[in-house]
């Protein structure tokens, strides 16, 4: 058995599958975020392990963990947990969604060699511009800092006592040479860090140490069980989805929406906001275009009319409608990709005394779709060339939002049959591989496909007009 450990935002979900790679069964604990500034959002590192705790313990409750060969992890990226000599937490995990070191950011951003390294631009959420910030509001705290974790590499640290990060992460600091797969002098000077505060670097597939005997016998697994390098949260979903080679992508409906493409060369193209990090297998490397309101598009618009998100989609029917006359905009917390905007804003266009319900609710779904247009247009643009799309997140259980997407971005949509594909399972499979040194290829086997979405040929020059109409309505 394999266990994956996925440390969210919102929650730990732990999840253990068999050799054959069937899930077993999973168990979550909930985690809150503290904001005590607005912009602000802080989580202390001690209570991602009392949630883990109380995970394994109800996973446990259920199933013997003394068969567990290996452990993968997963977890929200770019925060930074800062530690002192003594591994002890010096101040709370500055989060991924914590906007303070925007000023920082945009200093470090203008320095070219950032860029020209990471292959990213220097994004506020980001982990260097965080450690900038300490060291100018907080600096006796900063003074201490002997290590910088991401927030799952502080998991690690407890089930294993090492000091130790894995390229997709590593890829989102600010501090790593996205190409050549390891810490930048350069660039941490450039911050006023040093090597010497940096976890050992290795690949998600590597293992990373051994479980510590006395975590072992809290749950009933074996010391030294292999702990995997792992992968940030968008990484091991691609593992679990099983997109690993070039060609290969997925459309992910959730709060945010991401477009992700597997590639077997790094491929930057910083300008365009798309990001280029390195996958979480050895020679892999994946380019992710990112829009910051998908679902959540659609959830802001159940708060408004007072329906729920699959009342709404359901008012449409099931056969697709050709484009309406309203277009919305969808930057309702500004846009990452392809405008790099934190101040855009949403909007509706066109609106007119027979404007319903139902034709709001078709503008905001195929808005989003064209919002993943222009992401597809800057992959393309940056090297990548998916396919086909296979669709996740819960915004994918509509037929009729996948239809959309499919048509405004003439690629074919998969959808997998009913089953757990996402970070946990990533986790748990590259736990696998540590254990067993198995080939990647073979291990991380895509869904099988319940059904095949294709574009609807006979509305695609619509589409193409109306996506025209949209772009043209961005006032950055």
């Amino acid at each position: 058995m394999y266990l994956g450990i996925d440390l969210g935002t919102s929650g730990v979900k732990v999840l253990l599958m068999d050799e054959n790679q069937h899930v077993l069964g999973s168990a979550t604990a909930a985690l809150t975020v503290q904001r005590p500034h607005a912009g602000w959002a802080e989580q202390a590192p001690a209570d991602w392990i009392a949630a883990t705790r109380a995970a394994l313990n109800e996973l446990r409750a259920s199933h013997d963990l003394s068969g567990v060969k290996g452990i993968g992890l997963s977890g929200q990226m770019h925060g930074a947990v800062t530690l002192d000599a003594a591994d002890q937490v010096i101040r709370p995990a500055i989060l991924w969604n914590d906007t303070r070191s925007h000023v920082e950011a945009a200093r470090l951003d203008a320095m070219p060699e950032f860029r020209a390294i990471t292959g990213n631009i220097v994004f506020p959420g980001f982990t260097a511009p965080k450690l900038v910030w300490m060291a100018e509001h907080e600096p006796e705290a900063f003074a201490r800092v002997d290590c910088v974790l991401l927030p799952k590499d502080y998991l690690r640290l407890w089930l294993t006592g090492e000091r130790v990060a894995e390229m997709s992460d590593a890829a989102g600091t600010s501090w790593l040479d996205t190409g050549a797969r390891a810490w930048s002098d350069r660039l941490l000077a450039a911050s006023g860090m040093r090597r010497d505060q940096m976890p050992r670097l290795i690949e998600g597939s590597e293992n990373s140490g051994g479980l510590r005997p006395d975590v072992a016998a809290e749950f009933g697994m074996q010391p030294g069980t292999p702990v995997a390098g792992g992968a940030g949260d968008n990484a091991a979903t691609a593992i679990g989805a099983g997109t690993v080679t070039g060609g290969q992508g997925f459309v992910s409906l959730g709060t945010s929406g991401v477009l992700f493409a597997a590639t077997d060369r790094y491929l930057p193209r910083p300008e365009s906001a798309v990001h280029a990090f390195c996958h979480a297998l050895p020679g892999m490397w994946h380019q992710m275009g990112v829009i910051l309101s998908a679902s959540a598009a659609m959830e802001w618009l159940s708060s408004i009319v007072g329906r729920k998100p699959a009342e709404l989609t359901a008012e449409l029917g099931h056969q697709l409608r050709g484009p309406g006359e309203v277009t919305f905009l969808p930057y309702l917390s500004g846009e990452r990709t392809p405008h790099n905007d934190a101040a855009a804003r949403a909007s509706f266009d066109g609106l007119s005394a027979r404007t319903d319900r139902a034709a709001m609710t078709q503008a905001v779904l195929e808005g989003v779709a064209f919002a993943f247009a222009d992401n597809l247009a800057a992959l393309r643009a940056a090297g990548s060339d998916p396919k086909a799309l296979l669709a996740l997140g819960g915004g994918a259980r509509s037929d009729y939002w996948l239809q959309v997407i499919a048509t405004a971005l003439d690629l074919p949509v998969l959808v997998p049959e009913s089953g757990d594909f996402g970070a946990a399972f990533g986790a748990a499979r590259l736990g696998l591989m540590a254990a067993t040194g198995a080939d990647p290829v073979a291990v991380c086997t895509p869904p099988k496909i319940a059904t095949e979405i294709l574009p609807d040929p006979a509305l695609r020059p619509d589409f193409e007009a109306a996506l025209t109409r949209f772009r043209g309505l961005y006032r950055g």
